[in-house]
């Protein structure tokens, strides 16, 4: 599936998590911190659609994230394994990836990924936001992470937990492929 299809996919099960709850863009946006416009935009799959704020809408609504993102509602809640390299994918930008660690287990308190961010130009890094605490564990190369005003390299085998309320974003350094498995709480 490609990234246009991933946003589409997502777009839509936003439109339909909104006609079942029986609410107005305006309302959505305003419950989730953002403006009406940019929602509209999340909802016509004509932008990207940050993992920080599906985070929030399904915190919001009661959903699980998975049933946004992936379009499947997690059923388990004794024990779910992820075998190696299986797992829900989405590709948010040609740069990110994020991969469900947890996807079936149902009433998470916990939303595990594998992130991989790849390398890139230079551009500015895209920050966002969310209610909750943020770890990260690099398993594979090196990231600079910006954390409000503060920039942190971290390597293979380093982690960090933060305040995910705080703008933040992060990029590939090296020339060279991250990845880290980030669990939002």
């Amino acid at each position: 599936m490609t990234q246009i299809e991933n946003i589409e996919n997502v777009a839509r099960r936003l439109r339909g998590l909104r006609d079942a709850l029986d609410l107005t863009e305006q309302e959505i946006a305003e419950n989730c911190g953002i403006d009406t416009e940019t929602y509209r935009c999340y909802e016509s799959g004509s932008t990207d659609i940050p993992v920080s704020f599906i985070y929030t809408l399904a915190q919001r609504y009661g959903v699980e994230m998975p049933a946004i993102l992936f379009g499947e509602d997690p059923r388990i809640s004794s024990y779910f394994v992820t075998r190696s390299g299986k797992g829900y994918r989405v590709e948010r930008t040609k740069a990110y990836s994020y991969q469900s660690l947890a996807f079936g287990f149902s009433h998470k308190a916990m939303n595990p990924f594998l992130v991989t961010v790849e390398p890139g130009d230079n551009k500015e890094v895209t920050r966002n936001s969310h209610k909750g605490q943020e770890f990260n564990y690099v398993v594979e190369g090196r990231m600079l992470l910006h954390i409000g005003n503060n920039e942190i390299v971290l390597s293979e085998g380093d982690s960090i937990i933060f305040d995910s309320d705080i703008p933040h974003g992060m990029k590939a350094l090296d020339g060279k492929r991250v990845k880290f498995l980030a669990i939002i709480i």
